[in-house]
């Protein structure tokens, strides 16, 4: 058996925007809610490697792992899988951005399968994964929109 998520949110923004920000990931930890720090171990033209940790689970341990993510601006897609699979059997993700009339559509999908010896099942852990994305996506709107929103009240000083 294998896992799959597909969750998805609007974001009241303009696309640019809403790229910029969530593709911006040196600054995820301020953006993301369960991250503690990312650092950058290689860029090559549109594909990056790097370390993600997380903020302490609730019994104090602390989640690392390495992904490869490569962006495709024009295509409006993200496609990211874990390098350093921990407990994962294998994880690939896609992001993809959609421009509505109510704003961007920015959908998240996720397919994994947990190792045999794994802590958590695949049923587990999509459970897991659905929950957290839409708490993460919320949050990840609420910050974007403030900002949109900023920029939309900011005088316009003469130039």
């Amino acid at each position: 058996m294998a896992g799959h998520t597909d969750n998805s949110i609007t974001i009241d923004a303009p696309l640019d925007l809403v790229w910029d920000i969530t593709n911006d990931i040196e600054k995820w930890p301020d953006l993301f809610s369960e991250y503690a720090s990312l650092e950058v171990l290689s860029r090559e033209g549109d594909s990056t490697t790097f370390r993600l940790t997380m903020h302490p689970d609730e019994s104090g341990k602390v989640w690392s792992w390495v992904s490869e993510r490569t962006v495709d601006r024009l295509g409006r897609t993200v496609r990211a899988r874990r390098v350093e699979t921990g407990p994962f059997d294998h994880m690939n993700i896609r992001w993809e951005y959609e421009e509505t009339p109510a704003g961007v559509h920015m959908r998240w999908v996720q397919d994994f399968a947990m190792k045999p010896d794994a802590p958590v099942d695949d049923a587990w852990m999509t459970d897991n994964i659905n929950r957290n994305s839409r708490t993460q996506m919320a949050l990840i709107r609420d910050r974007i929109e403030q900002v949109a929103r900023d920029r939309r009240s900011a005088p316009v000083l003469p130039g």
